[in-house]
């Protein structure tokens, strides 16, 4: 059965998320060796032996629980918690129940970017200078005691040199089998990881990890990879590796893979590579017998992938995001032939809001977040109106346009002189946060950044009227199609067929109406540019985010488009730059109401 993902997330969601850590798969190694029954010959127990892999994943720069846009403990409305503080809390609970002998520690990546934790250590402050310091992730997963992690895409975000040093401050390898040198083709990171387990019966059990990072890289982080690494898909790479490492004496081989499980791609046709793999390579790959899933943010407990060429169940597991869960795959073996094989797995994760934070790590990190909290909280600016987000998903908003205009004003200075300056720009953008807010009065450092969460940098392609209009089609099937009359809930107007905020685009420049009682292909009205119906054949400058510009999204034309100018600062600072050189932001100057939502060409709010 190929993998369908309507199912695959509704039985990973059916299999719920246990929190206790007693009453596990598996027992510690000593209860393990006894009590089995069973017979192997003269009546005799088989030797067994259990032992545990926890599992993070897309920590995203996230030590503490502290959201550093809000400048407060980071809460959400499933109050979840976050941070390595508290996923140390749940190891040190689990290595005590286990035995640390009995246990392994690995990470499926997305480790270095996302907080502004992790973009001060990279930028501000960063970990490659000459005496530089040792990034806050590196010293907090060395203090927890990682055995492997794996690349994921953002750690490329950065650029390489910050990578490497990353790598060289940490104690355990970064994995990334499918993670090329461009011109020898040979792994540019190492591409597993071998461990060796005692056991109270004389031979150790040998685990293998794979690690995988995602071909997304190759768009996503083109200015910081082209030329350098090539990353081919992870069916490949896992069917070349996982043999070797079975043919090396790997009792157990775990694959950690930055690569969601549904098999689909948000890049449509941009790359031959599946980015959500994960699945496809249980399915695929004889010889695994777990996967610890990441880059796709989902939770899924335990979820079983048949192999077709065995037969054999490998089990997946997600821990969500940011440390908000732990993985544990309990593995009980048993001795037979010779060898060790796996006789049963299961998996299921730990919540950390469930525990406090881990006094060795914040105490080993306080002088690091301490500084980051004074830089976050730098004043920049004034506003004259306060201003939020909060209703940007379905209402055209200032802050929203005050990205765009900061784009489109860098574009144009970009292109001044030059043969595109004469032509008009327009901007995309989306609500990327929908607490992001700009307080009336002074603005922060925090204030500005809250507005663009992602690491994004700023391109300006070359698109038509027409290609415009389908772009702007293929955003609004953001909106759930909503006959006119009836009452509006807001609730459910948004994320139609599981898109995104973030991949719902709004474009400066033009006006138009978005009609939701319309289906999806036919929603665009009344598409005006200078106060005229655009014209199919005019040529416009389109400033947008590399993520996009890249495929990201799968949005129409814009990935094959003609690329005229690309910067490789990330956007949030520029609009930190722009606050701080216009001193004060006045909405009166530049916002506008430039697109609507409307139910048969009557406006829904």
């Amino acid at each position: 059965m190929p993998l369908n993902r309507r199912k695959f997330l509704g039985q990973a969601a059916a299999t719920g998320a246990g929190v206790a850590l007693a009453g596990g798969v598996a027992g510690s190694a000593e209860a393990a060796g006894h009590g089995h029954g069973g017979g192997h010959g003269h009546g005799r127990p088989p030797k067994r032996y259990s032992f545990t892999v926890m599992g993070t994943t897309d920590l995203h720069g996230n030590v503490f629980n502290w959201d550093y846009f809000t400048d407060k403990e980071f809460d959400d409305k499933d109050h979840n918690d976050v941070g390595l503080a508290k996923v140390s809390t749940l190891v040190n609970a689990v290595r005590k129940e286990k035995g640390r002998r009995n246990t392994l520690l690995i990470d499926a990546g997305d480790t270095i970017q996302g907080t502004q934790l992790s973009y001060y250590y990279a930028k501000v402050d960063p970990i490659t200078a000459k005496r530089g310091p040792v990034h806050p992730m590196a010293q907090a997963m060395n203090k927890m005691g990682y055995d492997a992690a794996a690349l994921g895409n953002h750690e490329f975000n950065y650029g390489i040199p910050v990578l490497r040093k990353f790598e060289e401050q940490c104690d355990f390898p970064l994995l990334g089998a499918n993670a090329l040198d461009a011109k020898t083709l040979r792994p540019a990171f190492r591409p597993y990881s071998m461990h060796r387990l005692r056991t109270p019966h004389g031979r150790d059990v040998k685990v293998a990890v794979l690690g995988l990072t995602n071909p997304g890289i190759a768009i996503w982080d083109k200015q910081n990879v082209q030329g350098k690494m090539v990353f081919p898909g992870l069916e490949e790479q896992a069917a070349k590796w996982v043999p070797k490492l079975r043919s090396m004496g790997a009792d157990v081989v775990i694959v950690s893979a930055h690569s969601g499980s549904s098999g689909t791609s948000s890049y449509g046709d941009q790359l031959p590579y599946v980015e959500n793999a994960a699945g496809l390579v249980a399915e695929q790959v004889p010889g695994i017998d777990a996967i610890l899933v990441g880059h796709a943010h989902t939770e899924i407990p335990e979820y079983f992938v048949e192999n077709k060429a065995t037969g054999k169940k490998v089990v997946l597991s997600e821990p969500l995001k940011w440390g908000q869960r732990l993985t544990l795959f309990d593995f009980e073996l048993v001795w037979g032939r010779g060898r060790w094989s796996v006789e049963k797995v299961g998996a299921r994760v730990l919540n950390s809001n469930v525990v406090e934070e881990d006094p060795r790590i914040t105490g080993m990190l306080s002088d690091e977040h301490k500084k980051v909290v004074a830089y976050v909280n730098q004043v920049i600016g004034t506003s004259t109106a306060a201003m939020t987000t909060a209703e940007a998903a379905w209402k055209d908003e200032p802050l929203i346009d005050l990205i765009n205009l900061v784009q489109v004003e860098t574009v144009k200075a970009a292109l001044a002189g030059g043969e595109y300056a004469k032509l008009p720009v327009l901007s995309q953008a989306s609500c990327f946060s929908r607490t992001a807010k700009v307080p009336a009065g002074q603005i922060t450092i925090k204030d500005a950044a809250g507005l663009y969460p992602f690491e994004n940098t700023l391109e300006a392609r070359l698109l038509t009227g027409a290609q415009v209009k389908e772009y702007l089609e293929y955003s609004a099937k953001y909106y759930v199609q909503t006959a006119a009359g009836g009452p509006v809930d807001t609730s459910k107007l948004t994320n139609a067929e599981n898109t995104p905020d973030y991949n719902y685009d709004v474009v400066l420049g033009l006006t138009y109406e978005i009609d939701i009682a319309k289906p999806k292909g036919a929603r665009i009205a009344k598409l005006s540019y200078d106060g005229k119906p655009l014209d199919p054949k005019a040529q416009f400058v389109f400033a947008v985010n590399n993520y996009r510009a890249s495929g990201g999204g799968a949005f129409p034309h814009i990935a094959g488009s003609k690329q005229l100018w690309a910067n490789s600062e990330e956007i949030r600072n520029t609009i930190i730059t722009w606050v701080k050189a216009k001193g004060t932001i006045d909405p009166k100057v530049f916002a506008s109401v430039g697109w609507k939502l409307t139910r048969d060409g009557k406006p829904v709010f």
